[in-house]
């Protein structure tokens, strides 16, 4: 049985593409002074809070950039999820597929702003942030349905 299409739901999961595209459309000027400024404020911190800690500021870089890939795919991850809300293995298999090929098309994408490449790397970190969404989600519905049911059980009661 097919279901209605709740296109206001859609309307976040749209909106987080958009903001993706945005920030993939940058040129690696722009994003780099955008996360090199993050990743500054950050390390300044922990470096004041645990002083005996030594980081590397160019690893530390790198890790808040590829950080950055993987929270924003899973926040698409769990979006498309409220989206689409799957039933099934099948249904959570697409919104998965859907996600992988939004983050091979903004890495192509990328590949043609100056200065900026796509790279296979960020897609698997992408893909597994995605992954990551869809698997909050999931656990968020169980919960909500145990809560129900244990709710449910004790109104009969």
């Amino acid at each position: 049985m097919k279901k209605n299409i709740d296109y206001a739901r859609w309307l976040p999961a749209i909106l987080w593409m958009g903001v993706i595209f945005f920030l993939s459309h940058q040129g690696a000027g722009s994003s780099s002074t955008l996360s090199s400024g993050i990743t500054k404020t950050i390390h300044d911190l922990i470096t004041t809070l645990l002083p005996w800690l030594d980081l590397d500021l160019d690893f530390f870089h790198f890790l808040v950039r590829k950080g950055a890939h993987f929270t924003a795919y899973l926040i698409l991850g769990f979006l498309v999820s409220y989206a689409r809300r799957p039933e099934g293995p099948k249904s959570y298999g697409s919104v998965f597929l859907f996600c992988m090929l939004y983050a091979m098309s903004d890495e192509f994408h990328q590949t043609f702003i100056p200065d900026r490449s796509g790279e296979l790397r960020d897609v698997l970190i992408d893909s597994a942030g995605a992954l990551s969404g869809i698997l909050f989600y999931l656990s968020l519905t169980f919960q909500r349905a145990r809560i129900r049911v244990r709710e449910s059980s004790q109104k009969s009661a």
